[in-house]
């Protein structure tokens, strides 16, 4: 394949089994590079939360057996809610000493370990999000983030941004050709990244809202965007 990225550019002898075909130089147009990313919204499927729980304790042990305790209640808590055990991934544990600093330049003062365990639970129902943190919270979940909103399969919105970015990008090459003087572009080269755009999690406002005792944590999913970007280069012809 030839890909041409000079506006004059030699283009390289390809060998056959048999023998070297004999290729002529030839002059091509300007080259117009660009970068055109386009977004599809949609409405989420799937929300994922992280749960987990803290404890303190004079010994690393201390602290880890309570956790240990602590997290079973929650994850017997999430399975109840009828989340599947491979919707439930650990995905922090830590153990850190810590200590009491003063102003007065007297030394440290240890005052236990902190263990922190955390799970992610991939909600595949929304109507259950709300519900699902009242239930973490009232499990002893003391450590909350999230929800996070997404589309469990996004092939079908990535498509749809991958079209509108290139009808973009042919447009504004062909656009731009005309200001310079050219007829149309051909297209030399494509390369495709894309992303998906989510609201960020809001854990202090579920964490305050799902204290309320006499009301269900609101959840709104809104919209999520998935976003492909293209970059191509045209050589601009006559």
């Amino acid at each position: 394949m030839l890909k041409t990225v000079l506006p004059f550019a030699a283009i390289a002898l390809i060998a056959s089994p048999a023998a070297a075909a004999e290729i002529q130089i030839q002059s091509v147009g300007p080259i117009i590079e660009l970068s055109v990313s386009q977004t599809v919204n949609a409405v989420p499927d799937t929300a994922t939360v992280g749960a987990g729980v803290q404890t303190r304790a004079m010994t690393a042990d201390g602290a880890a057996r309570e956790n240990a305790v602590k997290m079973d209640a929650i994850i017997a808590r999430i399975r109840a809610l009828g989340v599947a055990k491979e919707d439930i991934q650990t995905s922090n544990f830590s153990i850190n000493p810590q200590f009491q600093y003063n102003n007065d330049n007297t030394p440290p003062k240890f005052i236990g370990y902190d263990v922190a365990n955390m799970v992610t639970v991939k909600l595949r129902k929304l109507d259950r999000v709300g519900p699902a943190l009242d239930a973490l919270i009232a499990s002893g979940a003391n450590s909350i983030n999230g929800p996070s909103f997404m589309l469990d399969n996004d092939t079908a919105a990535r498509s749809a941004a991958r079209r509108a970015a290139f009808t973009d990008a042919q447009s504004r090459a062909r656009e731009l050709a005309g200001l310079a003087g050219y007829t149309g572009v051909k297209l030399l080269e494509i390369s495709e990244s894309y992303a998906n755009a989510r609201p960020m999690p809001m854990e202090r406002e579920i964490m305050v809202t799902a204290m309320r005792a006499d009301k269900a944590t609101p959840i709104e999913p809104g919209q999520v965007g998935t976003m492909a970007s293209l970059t191509v280069k045209y050589e601009m012809t006559r």
